[in-house]
């Protein structure tokens, strides 16, 4: 069965294409900086906003109309399947990405949600063989489910962190087998509301030992997928353990995990963390953390998570432009962790929003390459700090400076050099001027 039967396979046509179901910018095989658009954005559908969510909110109901809608249990999760592959194949997009409670319905126990994944997970190996599709990565919801409410591994009642552990054990067997090139941890309720009532001592250790008793067992049957983290700063626990970059960076050097662990960070995210996302991606970066990328954006006049698809060419060409000087996400990607607003309720619409947020990533790769090409900034920050290359700068960045021999050379150089501007605006316009190049 056909569910998107009135779109055809989405294709390149060029910037001056009008349109709307073709690509303007994303052209697969297009080389930039030295690989394909294809194999430096290495984009996915999010199987929850894609195929599972329906358009709700805190004051409506479900407003998406789909091909599947009439079905339910089993039957709609069989559907979903078909028209993941018949999506992505019409999309152009290589990975797809899910949880496990979007795949399957959880039934009456966790022994019968093991069955229903099984089931499901045959019809999804069944259609990567044939269609040559592959998982970027899967995980564990742990955050819907009533059990959660207190949190997963930062839980206070034993039980459900067995339950947690054991949808884990069943998500890295579920990726080895689909042959997941990752596999995500985000810490959906891994937080408090309030100090009053939380041990966080025991919560984070209890996280880290969930966190190292999934190394473990990826070893031990074989699952060689790089792990990842994902960061949030708030929604919904008013503080989560994994606030941004920084602070997951510095719980996993803390319990000797960033060894294993990479971080998979969200647009949205960052901003509700108080942070651009290229702040975000340069942290990572800079600590050899960055692992894959879920493209979003939100809205600057709403302060919660709402997951649009992103379109902003400014910060696009920001976020390509950390990627770049990571030499790629490696075993990353780009996943589309985004929904079509409320009101975009019909199929189309899907194809609508992908197409402009892969359009937006793909000009945003350009026009990133373009600067680390001509060297726009790279130049200005190497001439900004040239005083530590020489004399006492470089003395400080070898590590021979001490405090005793800097007063020393203050007390000898009462008319320090001059400072310089920072020539911020005239950069922006620089950026400015690369963006709106043709």
């Amino acid at each position: 069965m056909a569910y998107f039967e009135n779109v055809g396979k989405i294709n390149y046509e060029g910037s001056r294409s009008t349109n709307p179901f073709a690509f303007k910018h994303y052209n697969p095989e297009e080389k930039v900086a030295g690989k394909t658009m294809e194999e430096y954005l290495r984009f996915a559908m999010a199987y929850w906003h894609t195929l599972t969510a329906g358009g709700t909110d805190p004051f409506g109901t479900e407003t998406a109309v789909r091909g599947w809608d009439h079905l339910s249990g089993m039957d709609k999760a069989k559907a979903r399947v078909e028209a993941a592959f018949e999506f992505m194949d019409k999309m152009n997009l290589q990975y797809f990405c899910f949880h496990d409670v979007d795949i399957a319905p959880e039934g009456s126990s966790l022994k019968e949600f093991y069955s229903n994944i099984d089931t499901i997970v045959d019809l999804i190996e069944q259609g990567m063989k044939s269609s040559g599709k592959k998982l970027l990565w899967n995980t564990a919801n742990m955050f819907t489910n009533p059990r959660y409410m207190h949190g997963a591994g930062s839980t206070c009642n034993a039980d459900v962190y067995a339950h947690a552990a054991a949808q884990i054990k069943k998500g890295l067997e579920v990726g080895k087998r689909l042959g997941a090139e990752n596999y995500v941890f985000w810490g959906g309720r891994e937080g408090y509301e309030t100090l009053l009532n939380t041990d966080l001592k025991l919560e984070m250790d209890n996280m880290a030992r969930l966190f190292s008793m999934a190394v473990d067992y990826a070893k031990e049957i074989g699952f060689d997928a790089q792990f990842l983290i994902e960061p949030k700063p708030k929604e919904p626990t008013k503080h989560q353990y994994d606030f941004d970059a920084a602070t997951t960076i510095s719980f996993l050097q803390k319990y000797n995990l960033d060894q294993h662990f990479k971080l998979n960070l969200e647009a949205n995210h960052a901003t509700l963390a108080g942070h651009t996302f290229e702040h975000e991606l340069r942290v990572a970066r800079i600590n050899g953390m960055l692992g894959s990328l879920d493209a979003n954006q939100g809205d600057m006049l709403l302060g919660w998570d709402t997951d649009e698809f992103p379109v902003n060419i400014y910060d696009a060409t920001l976020t390509l432009y950390e990627v770049l000087k990571n030499d790629g996400l490696g075993k990353g990607g780009i996943n589309f962790d985004a929904k079509v607003r409320r009101q975009s309720f019909e199929p189309e619409d899907l194809f609508h929003a992908h197409i402009a947020g892969m359009d937006t990533y793909a000009k945003g790769l350009k026009v990133a390459a373009k600067l680390i090409e001509d060297r726009v900034f790279d130049d200005f920050v190497e001439k900004r700090y040239s005083s530590f290359n020489e004399g006492i700068g470089a003395e400080i960045v070898s590590g021979k400076a001490t405090l005793a021999s800097l007063a020393e050379y203050a007390l000898n150089n009462e008319q320090p050099r001059k400072n310089e501007s920072g020539r911020q605006e005239m950069l922006k316009a620089l950026l400015n001027q690369y963006i709106l190049a043709e």
